[in-house]
């Protein structure tokens, strides 16, 4: 339960994680509520996207627990979206069936996961594309059909892995907007992880940092930068503030992790 009494929408309680004697999380607690934006911030190595699968069931913990909207993560989770930084579309499928692919594999009637699949090929800038195979569009445009493929399944948590780092600097910072207009719209909740600063204040509500490895949640910070947010926020002075605050936390966590890097 959250402090409002309600059921928070990811509950992450005591998980540590091994790899043989490799150690990626250890006791990590967290409670997320429906509707947050959250980002995780870290240095390389130090359990992010672990985590990220640990949440969507991809893999299991060493120990602890998760739960989804109530529900204890045992397996793959079908009630969390992932999008990842490679796009994994299957190319020999159109962009709308691509998109509609999970509401196929659910046994939704062709008609209505067309009708679906349309609408969120629009919500996310490509409408006029839809017959249009992956190999054919640019990198930002087969991001964009990732998360229209994602939001089509209605999952209940978003989970974004990097998905903008492979992209230009002005590609990236497009999708950015559009992934703010997106969360504004379905208000899902979603976690995202980024190595950006500039990135994690532009998007989140809440952002975590994380420490060096093994793991751990050493900073949580509320996101107080007015919505709807564009790239002008950069130049306000609570902006700057923030941003000074997250990279000293960042910088220190990735001295300690070069240092232990050279023992």
């Amino acid at each position: 339960m959250n402090r409002n009494g309600e059921q928070n929408m990811i509950s992450i309680q005591g998980i540590s994680k091994h790899f043989g004697e490799f150690q990626a999380l250890q006791c990590v607690d967290i409670q997320i509520q429906k509707g947050e934006f959250v980002v995780l911030l870290g240095a390389s190595g130090c359990g992010k996207s672990t985590l990220l699968n640990l949440i969507a069931g991809f893999e299991q913990p060493t120990a602890g627990r998760i739960d989804v909207n109530g529900r204890q993560v045992v397996n793959v989770d079908p009630h969390c979206g992932m999008v990842f930084q490679q796009y994994a579309l299957f190319p020999w499928l159109t962009v709308e069936e691509n998109v509609a692919f999970g509401l196929k594999m659910r046994g939704i009637a062709k008609a209505e996961r067309l009708d679906t699949a349309h609408r969120y090929i629009e919500m996310v800038g490509l409408k006029g594309f839809e017959r249009k195979f992956p190999g054919a569009l640019s990198g930002g445009m087969r991001q964009r059909v990732s998360i229209a493929r994602v939001l089509a399944n209605d999952p209940d948590v978003i989970l974004l892995d990097e998905p903008f780092a492979a992209l230009d600097a002005m590609t990236r910072q497009v999708l950015q907007d559009e992934l703010l207009q997106i969360y504004e719209k379905s208000r899902k909740t979603i976690v995202f992880i980024t190595h950006s600063i500039d990135e994690a204040l532009l998007l989140s509500s809440r952002m975590l940092i994380m420490s060096a490895r093994p793991g751990r949640v050493v900073t949580d910070i509320q996101n107080d930068l007015p919505m709807p947010r564009n790239a002008d926020v950069q130049l306000s002075p609570r902006y700057n503030e923030l941003k000074s605050r997250i990279w000293g936390t960042v910088q220190s966590e990735v001295m300690r992790s070069m240092q232990s890097a050279g023992k």
